[in-house]
C-alpha cells in the first residue's frame, strides 16, 4: 500500500487547468526545488510544472526575498527609485519594474476583491485601512514588549 500524500494548501496555476485556483478536486504535489530555492509542484490533472511564487511580485526574480521586503520598505519611508536603489544596492531599474509589478498586482487584487466578491471601492479601502492598522498594533506590541524586557534577555 501506498503511503498517503501530505496535505498542501496550494492550487494549480495553470490558466488553461480544469483545476486552476480551484481547491476542490486537485492534485497537486511537491516535487522538489528550482534553482532559486523556491518550492516546486506539479498537477496531475495538466501534467505541469510551476513553484510557490507563481502569481506573485517575487515570480521570477532573481533577488532574494529579503531584498525585496528592503526595496519595499524604503518605499513605504517614501524614498525615490533611485534613493532607493543606492540604500538597498541594486540598479534602479529593477526597483522600477518590481514597483511596477507590486502595483500590478495591488491592482489585480482590488478587481478580485470588487468585481468577483462584490465588495465596493469603500469597503476594499476600509479592508487596507483595517490590514494596516492592526499590522502596525502587532509591531508596537512587540517594540514595547522587547523594550520592558531586561537588556540581558533582549533578542539580538
Amino acid at each position: 500500500m501506498a503511503r498517503p500524500r501530505t496535505k498542501n494548501k496550494v492550487v494549480c496555476q495553470n490558466s488553461a487547468c480544469a483545476f486552476f485556483r480551484k481547491n476542490v478536486g486537485k492534485d497537486v504535489i511537491k516535487r522538489g526545488v528550482n534553482r532559486a530555492g523556491h518550492r516546486q509542484y506539479f498537477c496531475f490533472h495538466c501534467n505541469k510544472y510551476f513553484v510557490e511564487t507563481k502569481g506573485t511580485p517575487l515570480y521570477n526574480r532573481k533577488l532574494s526575498e529579503q531584498k525585496i521586503k528592503q526595496i519595499c520598505k524604503e518605499f513605504v519611508e517614501t524614498r525615490g527609485i533611485r534613493a532607493t536603489g543606492r540604500m538597498v544596492h541594486v540598479h534602479r531599474d529593477t526597483v522600477s519594474s518590481l514597483l511596477n509589478d507590486i502595483g500590478d498586482h495591488a491592482r489585480q487584487m482590488t478587481q478580485f476583491l470588487v468585481h468577483d466578491l462584490g465588495l465596493k471601492t469603500y469597503e476594499v479601502d476600509e479592508i487596507w485601512t483595517i490590514v494596516k492598522k492592526n499590522r502596525d498594533a502587532r509591531n508596537r506590541t512587540k517594540m514595547n514588549f522587547h523594550d520592558n524586557v531586561k537588556p540581558s534577555l533582549r533578542p539580538a
